[in-house]
């Protein structure tokens, strides 16, 4: 296999460097408004000496806001004197979804969470992806990828990990999920793993964690405290922030998506009537939803019920639905 090529991807921060960097990794981008412009991804360098590194990202889909706005908040007060070794903020790792308002950017339809490990030939969400793979997952012992239900689902406030074949791996990951103090921590069982942030961390042995914190593609106050207090706990946990852990008001509750079956889609076009809130307990053969076709009027509702026991842990926050949508998921409690 041809050894793949240098980056178009140029950081103008120095990672080597103690202190507080504030700077961009630039990426060429040549469209008809700029000939020779790039795409500026804004990015904080905090070093002090040596030790761990953290690599703390949002904005992997541009609408999910609670670690875009937690992380921009960090970047601003973050001291080095506060820490031991390196954080690595990236507060939007798809800065052209972010500025677009959408989970995709509007210039190569690229959804930035499935594009790793990204090719540095390839689309400029591929390219980005590329330069996360080679330089910057590298760089880190330890991650948190920030994320929450954009502007089509809402999900209860938790931190996650998957299971991984290094037991080990997977224990450093599962602590580091139980001590961010999200509501609930959950192992998930992905749709499709293969080309996710997460797989691309965890495959080179790092210590990564994610979270979804609501949504419906706005923050609460709640939820930017959730994201505060976990960023801070993941810091001590990492071993880099010398201060002690913030306690959240109760011990996370430990759910599981254990398989896809427990991803509901819908198998119609229509309206979307939720009947159970975000949260409840659902037993085998509860009604979940109806889905009423916009055709005509007089046309009975498709149902849709539980096949299983568990909780409500996420719904489709838009109405509108068409075939394929995901508009619930159960997940179980762990025993």
């Amino acid at each position: 296999m041809s050894k793949l090529p240098p980056s178009s991807v140029s950081p103008t921060v120095d990672f080597d460097a103690d202190g507080v960097q504030h700077g961009f990794l630039k990426l060429p981008y040549s469209h008809n408004k700029s000939a020779w412009g790039a795409i500026m991804t804004p990015i904080t360098v905090v070093k002090n000496g040596d030790g761990q590194t953290a690599l703390l990202t949002g904005g992997n889909h541009g609408d999910e806001y609670e670690g875009i706005t937690s992380l921009l908040k960090l970047s601003n007060k973050l001291k080095p004197n506060q820490i031991r070794g390196r954080v690595i903020i990236i507060p939007m790792m798809n800065i052209p979804a972010v500025q677009a308002s959408s989970r995709v950017s509007p210039i190569d339809n690229g959804n930035m969470n499935r594009a790793f490990p990204g090719h540095p030939y390839g689309s400029i969400t591929e390219r980005m992806a590329d330069y996360f793979t080679r330089h910057l997952i590298p760089m880190c012992n330890t991650a948190l990828d920030i994320h929450s239900g954009g502007k089509t689902l809402d999900i209860i406030p938790f931190a996650a990990v998957h299971h991984l074949r290094n037991k080990a791996q997977e224990f450093r990951c599962s602590e580091g999920a139980r001590l961010f103090g999200a509501p609930y921590t959950f192992y998930m069982e992905e749709l499709d793993a293969t080309k996710l942030f997460d797989t691309a961390v965890e495959s080179q042995g790092k210590v990564f964690v994610t979270t979804e914190l609501r949504g419906g593609g706005t923050t609460t106050p709640e939820t930017i405290a959730i994201a505060d207090r976990g960023i801070h706990n993941f810091l001590v946990y990492s071993g880099i922030l010398q201060k002690n852990y913030i306690d959240p008001p109760d011990e996370p509750v430990a759910l599981e998506i254990p398989d896809k079956d427990a991803y509901l889609q819908s198998e119609h076009n229509g309206i979307l009537e939720m009947c159970v809130n975000l949260g409840s307990q659902i037993k085998d053969g509860d009604l979940i939803a109806r889905i009423y076709s916009t055709e005509r009027t007089g046309q009975a509702p498709a149902y849709y019920c539980a096949t299983t026991d568990g909780i409500l842990a996420a719904r489709r926050h838009a109405s509108n639905i068409g075939i394929g949508d995901t508009f619930a998921v159960i997940a179980k409690p762990i025993e």
